[in-house]
């Protein structure tokens, strides 16, 4: 419904010829920024709801005794079939942090849940083969697992912006004293009210970017990368990603152009990631969560995992 407002807008209202750059990026836009406002309103309020229901005091006791390894893995599994973009994965970030979940634990989702999903899967397979899906898939949940272990070890809680932490104590007690629907409701709304008008507009901001660069995206870059010398190629692919905006299933056309001309796989699994998962959008949008100090490691840690990733299928594809 969001493709078909945006065709509505563009192409019969404005009258732009879908092979304008111009109505590419604003067919973009107006596609991304309906159904990410959408997602991000759903999203926080039903993490509100649920965290009605599940006190940070809860969440703790649960996790006590238990492995950080299966809490992990658990949530990689949860981040790897949500079909979330990086942006709309913030609000479930950011719930995962008021419930009490270690922050290490939730860096593991922010990083699986844009990167991969059932969706891209299938795609995947459809127009790739398994065995690159297999790699892609393999790389991903590595990323996602070492990526979030290693941001653990810096103790990143000290950087979450305090405003996070004063939703999660502020409104906790209130509903120990009234936990009716309605108060359950005015909860969950508060939230959406509070997390929406601190991100909007840097939601706008970060989309606005990756439209100008979804319509006006030099495909002489593609051309640059089959030219570099295999080692600089992968983090030049990263460095392309991250201005971009997309998700898997939207980055997988694009990935697909690059391994026909000749990219090296490495070099296009390492863009494919970097698109997914390093978005500026969503490094913007994350800034409002966290202080620069986070934002600056998590994307750090990121891009050499990135590009470890995509040297070591450069090295394997040539062997």
């Amino acid at each position: 419904m969001f493709n078909a407002l945006a065709d509505l807008i563009v192409f019969d209202l404005f009258g732009l010829a879908p092979d304008n750059a111009l109505a590419q990026s604003l067919h973009f836009f107006i596609m991304d920024i309906t159904k990410l406002f959408l997602m991000l309103v759903s999203i926080i309020y039903l993490m509100g709801w649920f965290r009605s229901f599940v006190s940070p005091e809860k969440v703790r006791q649960y996790l006590q005794g238990k492995s950080r390894f299966v809490a992990r893995l658990l949530a990689i599994a949860l981040g790897a079939i949500t079909p979330f973009c990086s942006c709309s994965s913030v609000p479930l970030f950011i719930g995962f942090v008021e419930a009490g979940i270690p922050l290490g634990v939730t860096f593991s989702f922010l990083i699986a849940s844009p990167m991969i999903n059932e969706i891209a899967v299938v795609m995947l397979l459809g127009i790739l083969g398994w065995k690159i899906t297999l790699l892609y898939v393999l790389a991903g949940l590595s990323v996602a697992f070492f990526g979030g272990l290693l941001m653990e070890k810096f103790k990143p809680e000290r950087w979450v912006e305090s405003y996070v932490w004063e939703i999660k104590i502020g409104k906790t007690a209130a509903l120990a004293e009234d936990n009716s629907p309605a108060a359950r409701h005015r909860y969950a709304l508060a939230e959406v009210k509070e997390i929406v008008g601190r991100i909007w507009k840097w939601v706008i901001l970060g989309i606005a970017i990756g439209a100008s660069f979804h319509g006006f995206f030099p495909v002489t870059w593609i051309d640059g990368l089959i030219n570099a010398h295999a080692v600089f190629a992968v983090p030049l692919a990263v460095l392309l990603g991250i201005p971009l905006y997309s998700n898997a299933v939207g980055v997988i056309p694009l990935a697909e152009a690059m391994l026909f001309k000749g990219v090296a796989l490495g070099t296009t699994l390492a863009f494919m990631m970097s698109v997914a998962a390093i978005s500026f959008p969503e490094l913007l949008i994350l800034r409002q969560v966290i202080k620069w100090q986070a934002l600056a490691l998590f994307t750090a840690i990121l891009a050499l995992a990135i590009i470890l990733v995509g040297w070591l299928f450069n090295f394997v594809s040539v062997i």
